[in-house]
């Protein structure tokens, strides 16, 4: 039976007596990317370090292959895990041109490793500049000879952490996909570090959501944000409108109509969870503007609070005269309409989320 590339078995680690990574457990299949996934201080680059062996865990396995790489008594150096590292600093060295950057690791004859450097250089587009130096390259032509390095020794898995948040948005969709290409064409199992979401949806086969120290969903991308596990799962995605809403024989009763509460019982509070996208404007109840989205439910009254327009849609804000919260709404184009507009809003049945609520 063919073995995960990668496959770490409850691993942890402690700083100070706290938890930072609680038991944590993750396989990754050869040529596969998955993302780590989480915000600031989840837990998510100390995991990584542990992998790459510059960090030490406190108690769990790590194995590459189905070998032992190491737990709390055996060892293996991380110059010998055949695996590849690349940080967001690029650590390129300054006195090296960019061909001795990307041989330093290889051992061998020096025409085969100057050989090597073409070929990965060529690959990401930047043989001519093999005899530069780091200074007279540009930020993203850095990071392609930072992956070109990492790459040549030909390691087995790649650990990537937050490796584009130093470059231009303009350029970094285009430099994610080509970093793609070159990782699948090389065949390396990718685990990448990111806190964007947006950036772990475009580039793995597998995300792997992580929030104080633990992996709370692991799944596709389309799965992760089509079946969040949780409320603060279904907002790390994307912004979120929620209601409260207490329960009565298996249906929590909002303005908005009745909701489907299977497993709460009478008298208990859930959470009815649903993003700006789904919010429709029921034109036939009152006021005039685009062709409404068919939606179910009961519609309910709000005035219009403010009305931005992002680009590719508009979004606009609604103080519900049921409660006196706010909702959001994005609707496709240009729609402005003025504050102080009444509007009846009705929500996509089938892309609201259902939570018992937590406090």
């Amino acid at each position: 039976m063919a073995h995960p590339r990668l496959e770490i078995r409850n691993l942890v680690r402690r700083f100070e007596g706290r938890a930072v990574v609680d038991d944590v457990s993750l396989t990754i299949e050869p040529g596969h990317v998955t993302c780590l996934l989480g915000p600031s201080g989840c837990g998510k680059s100390t995991t990584l370090r542990m992998i790459a062996g510059v960090d030490m865990q406190d108690s769990g396995s790590i194995f590459v292959d189905g070998t032992l790489i190491c737990d709390t008594v055996f060892r293996i150096p991380p110059e010998r895990r055949a695996i590849g590292l690349m940080f967001q600093d690029f650590a390129l060295f300054p006195h090296l041109s960019v061909g001795e950057n990307v041989a330093f690791g290889l051992r061998g004859a020096g025409s085969a490793k100057r050989a090597r450097a073409v070929e990965l250089l060529d690959r990401v587009g930047l043989a001519h500049f093999i005899d530069e130096y780091p200074h007279q390259l540009s930020g993203g032509e850095q990071q392609r000879v930072a992956l070109a390095r990492a790459l040549a020794p030909k390691p087995r898995i790649m650990l990537m952490d937050e490796p584009f948040s130093g470059l231009d948005n303009r350029l970094r969709d285009g430099i994610r996909d080509e970093t793609l290409a070159v990782l699948k064409e090389e065949g390396a199992s990718v685990l990448l570090v990111t806190h964007e979401p947006e950036e772990a949806m475009r580039m793995a086969d597998e995300i792997a959501l992580m929030r104080g120290g633990k992996i709370v969903q692991r799944g596709a991308p389309y799965n992760i944000y089509n079946a969040p596990a949780d409320k603060a799962a279904v907002a790390f995605f994307s912004d979120i409108n929620s209601l409260r809403g207490k329960v009565q024989g298996a249906l929590a009763d909002t303005p908005f109509g009745p909701f489907l509460a299977p497993g709460v019982p009478d008298g208990g509070e859930v959470d009815i969870v649903f993003r700006p996208q789904h919010v429709g404007i029921d034109f036939d109840r009152g006021g005039r503007g685009p062709n409404p989205t068919q939606m179910a439910g009961t519609p309910a009254r709000g005035v219009v609070e403010r009305a931005r327009f992002m680009g590719s849609e508009s979004l606009v804000e609604f103080r519900m005269d049921f409660d006196g919260g706010m909702i959001r709404a994005t609707v496709p184009n240009v729609f402005l309409p003025k504050p102080g507009t009444p509007l009846w809003l009705t929500v996509r049945r089938d892309r609201c989320f259902v939570f018992p609520a937590k406090d």
